[in-house]
């Protein structure tokens, strides 16, 4: 079964077709630049664009977007276009396709990806799925299960947000080298084990492609491994959330 997936980033919208039962992209992901500003009105410009790009793929859409969203509606806008606080993201992209929809938090997306098909998959206890990219996504699961709209990327973490200080933006835009960086990681780490006591961490996100540079300075009295599907993760997910309606 093939379904489409859309992940929602700062600087593209990445989508791919997806085989939903062996968690696979079924072709290579495409990347589409995300407009500027990002307004619920230029993004499903961009989504009908996507879709005509993929004719071959039927069905209901899978869409994954940094913000809280309740019920289909985003709650939030803390990365993107304010104009997207109230809007019915499952609506929209219903409306730009004339297609069924799925609509939920990019974390989420990427952390059910994880849990199903990647680094997760089998995992019992406390997982926490981070993304390290324009921000920090987060998505826990507890025994399999996701507590959704988590958004501990805005913890506070030494007089700022948890993201401001250890994203994969701000190591690129502060120039920090691995380890430096590695010790602001470390220290979100510290925080969120403090409080949520998980037994695994999984890193995802676009940093973790570097791996190798700095997944030997991470610490935590938990786990911590690196997320098998890569930037893939969230398109993965956001199909796979299809399969819900």
């Amino acid at each position: 079964m093939i379904r489409l997936g859309i992940d929602t980033g700062g600087s593209s919208l990445k989508a791919a077709p997806v085989d939903v039962v062996r968690g696979t992209l079924a072709s290579a992901a495409c990347s589409f630049p995300t407009p500027m500003p990002a307004t619920p009105a230029a993004v499903a410009q961009v989504i009908r664009q996507i879709v005509a790009s993929y004719p071959q793929v039927e069905g209901p859409i899978g869409f994954g977007f940094p913000a809280v969203v309740k019920r289909g509606v985003a709650r939030t806008a803390a990365n993107v276009d304010r104009g997207w606080i109230g809007t019915d993201g499952t609506a929209l992209v219903r409306e730009a396709t004339g297609r069924p929809a799925a609509f939920l938090n990019d974390a989420d997306a990427a952390g059910i990806a994880e849990m199903r098909f990647g680094a997760g998959r089998g995992e019992e206890g406390v997982v926490m799925v981070l993304t390290l990219g324009t921000g920090i996504g987060s998505a826990i699961f507890h025994e399999g299960r996701l507590l959704p709209n988590t958004e501990f990327g805005h913890m506070e973490v030494r007089g700022m947000e948890a993201e401001h200080r250890a994203s994969g933006r701000v190591r690129t835009a502060e120039s920090l080298g691995w380890e430096e960086w590695a010790g602001r990681v470390n220290e979100v780490l510290a925080r969120y084990h403090a409080l949520l006591w998980p037994d695994l961490f999984i890193l995802g996100g676009g940093v973790s492609e570097n791996w190798t540079h700095f997944g030997h300075l991470l610490e935590s009295p938990a786990r911590i491994v690196r997320a098998q599907l890569g930037n893939d993760a969230g398109i993965i997910g956001a199909a796979l959330a299809t399969l819900e309606l």
